[in-house]
């Protein structure tokens, strides 16, 4: 399995974020631009959550079954890579909701002296900060579920293994 680029998640970011702010640029001068929900945040931030006690649990049995702790629950190969492509997942669509949600932020910053679009920018705000933890527990549980073989492959000089 590959591991999650920062750059890409990046590149996805900005990309979402301009083509956002072009397009509700545009909404907006042809009729009325559609607010921002509030449930934005929270569910981004639930998700971020739900990774991050996801990536705790395992490394929790991992370094118990390291340890051979008596009676230690060990790790499904399958349920952790099934976690981690699910991290991998998240962090993907985060990263595109995020940059949406900040487009729409960055057009809203020049409409602030309005009440209601004062609170969409804020929610906006939010979303991106949802956004960016659901991407950094994403990575942490992708951190997690790594094997030691990887990291060993990774040390420069290293020769690739048969």
């Amino acid at each position: 399995m590959r591991e999650l680029r920062i750059r890409l998640l990046a590149g996805v970011f900005v990309v979402a974020g301009v083509l956002s702010w072009a397009a509700a640029r545009l909404w907006n001068s042809v009729g009325s631009l559609p607010s921002v929900p509030l449930a934005a945040p929270i569910v981004l931030a639930l998700i971020a959550v739900v990774l991050f006690a996801t990536a705790l649990s395992l490394r929790a049995r991992l370094k118990a079954q390291r340890e051979r702790r008596p009676g230690a629950k060990g790790v499904d190969p399958m349920m952790a890579a099934r976690a981690v492509v699910f991290g991998q997942a998240s962090a993907l669509v985060a990263a595109l909701v995020s940059g949406l949600y900040a487009g729409v932020g960055v057009f809203l910053l020049e409409l602030l002296d309005l009440p209601a679009r004062r609170d969409q920018a804020i929610y906006s705000a939010f979303s991106v900060l949802g956004g960016i933890a659901v991407i950094a527990a994403a990575l942490f549980l992708e951190r997690v579920c790594r094997l030691p073989e990887d990291e060993e492959d990774d040390r420069p000089g290293a020769e690739p293994t048969a």
